[in-house]
């Protein structure tokens, strides 16, 4: 799926994971919907709404986007997070009451 997307000249979808998806391919992408949860994308230039309600409108919004690129955008954080997660756990491991041995009972 990503290949396909990669070598779009647009992206056409309803799902919020392809918008996504297409920004990080560098292909703009057209949202056949009302709203999306990537608002960040259609701020950046990536992606354009085109409401259901008109084949016309869809269709113009397709052939407006081709060829275009949107802004570089840093919306998805600066690729430190597991780093970030790391550390926090090790501070909490690093609080916590060191682990108790467990009582052996037969029964």
């Amino acid at each position: 799926m990503l290949a396909l997307e990669a070598g779009a000249l647009v992206v056409v979808t309803d799902s919020g994971g392809v918008q996504k998806e297409a920004c990080f391919c560098g292909v703009p992408c057209v949202t056949v919907r009302e709203e999306t949860e990537w608002p960040e994308l259609i701020d950046a230039g990536w992606n354009t709404l085109a409401p259901p309600f008109s084949e016309d409108a869809v269709v113009s919004a397709v052939l407006a986007s081709a060829g275009t690129r949107g802004l570089a955008t840093a919306g998805f954080g600066d690729g430190t997070a597991a780093k970030k997660i790391v550390s926090i756990l090790q501070a909490c491991i690093g609080q916590a009451d060191p682990p108790r041995s467990a009582a052996l009972v037969s029964v």
